[in-house]
């Protein structure tokens, strides 16, 4: 393949993309490209080539604002779907109050594709607006809550290409009155694309808990959500491990369906710590089924009880990276 005049500087935007510095992934770039790439990792010292890529990355990013009235926000965040993270999101928050009733918590809900909060904090309707035209957020349990779902209809799915997508985060990021809030908590959507970067990139962040089943192949998306967040300087709090025992209702047998411990070994290999396990449950999936989240509807549980381990776990975290 003939490259044009000019095709240097693509290609040079290429790497700024992708971290060529390690050499086995040259392999993931398209062959006809390979030689390219080689070409100009090869002809000038690395020193150049690593200041030649922090200069294009840096090229265009926004500054990061914060939100108004937001102390500190939290994004509870996935390698794939599935594995519990929006469940995991809201009884987070629902925790970190349970935990302490002075601190003021709310909920963004990101996945504009799949949004989830509106089911599982019982919350219907549209937000009314503030003479300034800021969204006001819907609260139950004490949480205001904000989410795409409260602006469309419930099985209206969205079609959107990604710049409508960025424009819809922009609003919920920028165009919402949360009052005075201690901790957001965002719910992100699934993966490590546009949606994540551009979140990461417009607001700073307190902190990434990263959720996941104890099972190998959704261990190896977690990881890549976790490796994603170091790339962007975004200190990740820890890892929930969900899912991670299913105890039988009749005769207490603890079996380890999704595998023994997977979060604990990819913590290791992280160096982040486990915030908590939280147990494949009945009631979990029937109280959320219903918008009544577990450490609200069944406080005294034992699941409950290890939603707000995680709270106290992360708020530990928060204090020693602040400290």
């Amino acid at each position: 393949m003939r490259f044009r005049p000019g095709a240097t500087i693509i290609l040079l935007v290429l790497q700024s993309i992708f971290d060529f510095e390690k050499v086995g992934q040259l392999d993931s770039i398209p062959p006809p490209i390979q030689p390219q790439i080689h070409h100009l990792q090869t002809s000038a010292p690395e020193k150049t080539l690593q200041e030649r890529q922090k200069q294009h990355m840096a090229r265009g990013l926004p500054k990061q604002k914060p939100i108004a009235g937001v102390k500190q926000v939290i994004v509870v965040a996935s390698g794939k779907g599935g594995v519990g993270k929006s469940t995991t999101a809201v009884n987070l928050a629902l925790g970190l109050t349970a935990n302490d009733p002075s601190k003021t918590v709310g909920i963004l809900d990101a996945d504009v594709y799949g949004p989830s909060v509106p089911k599982l904090m019982n919350l219907k309707g549209n937000p009314e607006l503030t003479d300034s035209n800021l969204m006001r957020p819907l609260t139950n349990f004490g949480i205001p809550c904000m989410s795409m779902g409260f602006l469309v209809e419930d099985v209206a799915p969205i079609v959107w290409r990604g710049l409508m997508v960025m424009s819809a985060i922009e609003k919920l990021l920028r165009q919402v009155d949360w009052g005075l809030l201690d901790y957001l908590v965002i719910d992100m959507p699934p993966g490590t694309g546009d949606v994540q970067l551009s979140i990461t990139q417009n607001i700073p962040i307190a902190g990434a808990v990263i959720v996941s089943t104890p099972q190998d192949i959704a261990l190896l998306d977690a990881r890549r959500g976790a490796e994603m967040f170091k790339k962007v300087n975004v200190p990740v709090l820890g890892l929930v491990q969900n899912m991670s025992v299913f105890q039988c209702p009749k005769c207490n047998h603890q079996t380890h369906i999704f595998g023994d411990d997977g979060a604990r070994a990819l913590a290791e290999t992280l160096g982040v710590k486990v915030l908590g396990d939280i147990p494949l449950h009945l009631s979990i999936r029937e109280m959320s089924d219903r918008g009544q989240p577990v450490v609200v509807a069944s406080p005294d549980s034992p699941e409950a009880e290890a939603y707000r381990r995680v709270a106290a776990a992360v708020v530990q975290r928060l204090e020693e990276l602040s400290g």
